[in-house]
């Protein structure tokens, strides 16, 4: 589990309802590395926190992963949309 990118599924997998819907994609560029992280609607809850408590601290715990890798390394979660709702 050397990468942020499993260490970041490892990790939302553990405090989700949902394990089977985490997805994770990794984008490279020359800013450093994007981590976009997908999750049932119904676990958006949990993955955000109280205030982004929780969000903030999946962040900083996959910057510092990161950091082993010598990679910068940022988390984007996705918001799903909701049924009935285009995406714009």
């Amino acid at each position: 589990m050397t990468e942020p990118q499993d260490f970041l599924e490892y990790i939302v997998k553990g405090i989700v309802e949902n394990p089977d819907d985490v997805a994770v994609t990794k984008t490279v560029d020359d800013m450093g590395v994007l981590l976009t992280l997908d999750v049932n609607p119904d676990d958006m809850g949990q993955v955000i926190g109280r205030q982004g408590a929780t969000a903030k601290a999946i962040r900083t715990l996959v910057r510092v992963a990161g950091m082993k890798t010598q990679a910068r390394v940022n988390v984007r979660i996705n918001e799903p949309n909701k049924e009935g709702e285009s995406a714009e």
